[in-house]
C-alpha cells in the first residue's frame, strides 16, 4: 500500500519582497515566464526557479536579478516537487503580473501570489513531492469598520491601483 506524509516548508525571503508559487507542466516554462515579467516592462525585479520532474530533474532558473534568483533557487530546492515553480519579485508586485503569469500555456496553478510570509504544504509519496496548498498569512482579527472601510479605499486610490 502507498504512503504519505507531509511537509510543511517555509519560504524564506526578505520583507520587500514578494513570492509567487505555482505549479507548471513543461521545461519550456522557465523561459516563458520569464519572457512573461519582463514584457511587463518597469523597474521590476525577478528571480525564478521551476523544480523539472523528468529527465534530469534539475532546479532550472532564471531571472534579471541575481539575488531574487538565488532566492528562488533556494525555495524551489527546499520544496523540491515536481513542476513547482517560485517567482521572487522586487520593485513591483502580483497584481501587475499575475495575468501575464497564468496566461504563460504551461501554468497549471498558482497557489499564491502575496508579501506574506508562507509555508508550502507538500505531499510526500513513493513517487515524489507535490505541492498540496500554501498557508499565506494569518488568520482574520475581526471584520473591519466603516472606518477600515475609507482607509482601504484611500489607499487604493494613494498607491495608484483606483482612481
Amino acid at each position: 500500500m502507498p504512503s504519505l506524509s507531509w511537509d510543511v516548508v517555509p519560504v524564506d525571503k526578505p520583507e520587500d519582497v514578494n513570492v509567487v508559487i505555482g505549479q507548471s507542466h513543461f521545461i519550456k516554462t522557465v523561459e516563458d515566464l520569464h519572457e512573461a515579467l519582463v514584457g511587463v516592462g518597469g523597474p521590476l525585479r525577478f528571480g525564478l526557479a521551476f523544480c523539472e520532474a523528468s529527465g534530469p530533474r534539475l532546479v532550472r532558473r532564471s531571472g534579471n536579478d541575481p539575488e531574487l534568483t538565488d532566492l528562488a533557487t533556494s525555495a524551489a530546492l527546499a520544496i523540491g516537487a515536481g513542476h513547482g515553480f517560485v517567482i521572487f519579485l522586487r520593485d513591483g508586485f502580483p497584481v501587475s503580473v499575475l495575468n501575464q503569469i497564468k496566461v504563460v500555456p504551461e501554468v497549471c496553478t498558482v497557489f499564491c501570489a502575496t508579501a506574506n510570509p508562507v509555508d508550502v504544504l507538500v505531499a510526500v509519496t513513493e513517487r515524489g513531492r507535490g505541492i498540496v496548498g500554501v498557508i499565506d498569512g494569518e488568520p482574520p482579527l475581526g471584520v473591519e469598520t466603516d472606518d477600515d472601510v475609507a482607509a482601504r479605499r484611500e489607499l487604493l486610490r494613494v498607491i495608484g491601483y483606483k482612481l
